[in-house]
């Protein structure tokens, strides 16, 4: 019997060399001409320009003052989808339809990049925003009259680009300013001046998760309270007092519930004022007073992203939606002995009523939104779908209002406004006027004073909107 022991190794050795010599002479290779290495969160995008390229010193941390000063304008949208938190404006007078020559843009404000939208309150315009010079969460306020900065106020905070930055809307009254920023920063801020009244972090108090493509919960003012949905380990909502960050009650996490990009709702249902979250595992109801849960109803839910709050109607009905063939749902709030329930009213396909990015408006005992192929749809209470805008006229995740009888609405992408009148008898365009460049204006609306902002990936444009 022959003996093959040693011409195995010796093959085996050969092959080891050879394979040494080809993996030494590649690495001492020069590269090729014509490559670059490219890391997808250094691009440029079209219409930024850094602090780096306009010559300007970036100014790093804390608060620092501007050369602006607030209008003498009263009108106010305080809170994200404005003063009732419903995407409704009360104003009267605005234009009907666009002339030709288009809508007077009074003013316009670089930004960094991100969605988050804007507040207005006594001639001041709010918006959180991100310094990608410092590294900085950066909280400004404009002059409602120019856009002039009054102030901002920074804080150190390093993220990288994912689908832009900032994306909560602030909440705001007579004496305060809250936002959370995108790594679930809060901060609590008085609203003339911008000084610190406290500060907290999420993530370190709560153990709260940030969720992917950052924070988009937008802060709900009650009074003296702030209402914030951590989705903490152990605490799930919470309401702290504005003057002192304390926490007058929270509620408790029944079990996992994390943050998702929802905001909270709320609910005037008979004898109990009810906060109505989506969180992960799905809605949560929690007593306005004392912070008790009062119901939980895991049918819905949303995994990849949660993002519409829920629609208020008639002090007991909700509605959800979302995106990702999510469709939508609309429940009656119900209460026997002490007990309540949700009694379903429809649901229905995505292709019938949906929404991915924005919450719908109710007006007039319809559902307006922007459904899942990029149309606008009305829906009754019935879930009968009355209207598309149809296939040419597509809005993709562009956000939307409703004031004085028209729906105006922005395309995410070509930077044009449309006005449509809120009918359920169709969709009835009665113009459209181009505001800016558009690359994904997803940013929600504000309207006060007959003028309305809007905003892009990198700019705020303030649009006259009234006769």
């Amino acid at each position: 019997m022959k003996n093959t022991k040693y011409p195995g190794l010796i093959i085996s050795f050969l092959i080891i060399l050879c394979g040494a010599f080809f993996i030494v002479r590649w690495l001492r290779t020069p590269a090729p001409g014509g490559l670059e290495i490219r890391n997808p969160y250094e691009e440029k995008v079209e219409g930024l320009k850094l602090p780096e390229q306009t010559g300007k010193k970036a100014v790093s941390g804390g608060l620092t003052g501007g050369k602006g000063a607030p209008s003498a304008e009263k009108g106010s949208w305080p809170q994200f989808r404005g003063p009732g938190r419903d995407g409704l404006s009360s104003e009267t007078g605005l234009i009907k339809k666009i002339p030709a020559a288009g809508l007077p843009v009074l003013w316009s404000v670089k930004t960094g990049e991100g969605y988050a939208g804007a507040v207005i309150n006594r001639g001041r315009v709010y918006l959180i925003d991100y310094d990608q010079e410092n590294k900085e969460d950066s909280i400004r306020c404009l002059s409602f009259k120019n856009g002039e900065e009054i102030w901002k106020f920074n804080y150190p905070q390093k993220i990288k680009r994912n689908h832009g930055m900032s994306r909560t809307v602030p909440a705001v009254n007579d004496k305060y300013l809250v936002a959370l920023g995108p790594m679930c920063q809060v901060t609590c801020l008085k609203a003339d001046s911008g000084e610190l009244v406290w500060k907290k972090d999420l993530v370190k108090e709560y153990g709260t998760k940030v969720p992917e493509w950052y924070a988009g919960q937008c802060p709900l003012i009650e009074e003296d309270l702030v209402i914030l949905a951590p989705g903490g380990k152990e605490v799930l909502m919470t309401a702290l007092d504005l003057a002192t960050g304390r926490a007058r009650w929270s509620a408790k996490n029944p079990g996992d519930y994390k943050m998702t990009h929802s905001s909270v709702s709320v609910l005037d249902f008979p004898k109990e004022r009810q906060y109505i979250y989506c969180a992960t595992k799905g809605v949560v109801s929690v007593s306005a007073k004392t912070g008790e849960i009062l119901w939980l109803d895991e049918t819905w839910k949303i995994n990849i992203a949660n993002v519409p709050a829920p629609v208020i109607v008639d002090k007991d009905k909700l509605l959800f939606t979302g995106g990702y063939d999510s469709g939508a749902r609309y429940v009656q709030v119900t209460k026997e002995a002490d007990k309540y329930g949700l009694k379903e009213l429809f649901r229905v396909k995505a292709s019938v009523f949906s929404s991915q990015q924005h919450t719908p408006v109710y007006y007039q005992g319809n559902f307006y939104g922007i459904i899942q192929d990029g149309q606008l749809a009305c829906i009754d209470t019935s879930g009968k779908q009355l209207w598309k805008s149809g296939p040419e006229k597509k809005f993709g995740l562009g956000p939307f209002l409703i004031a004085d009888g028209m729906l105006l609405a922005l395309n995410d992408t070509s930077g044009y406004l449309y006005f449509a009148e809120a009918e359920n008898s169709g969709y009835n365009e009665t113009g459209k006027a181009k505001v800016f460049q558009g690359h994904e204006a997803w940013a929600p609306m504000a309207l006060a004073d007959g003028k309305l902002l809007l905003k892009d990936l990198t700019e705020l444009v303030c649009v006259k909107v009234k006769q």
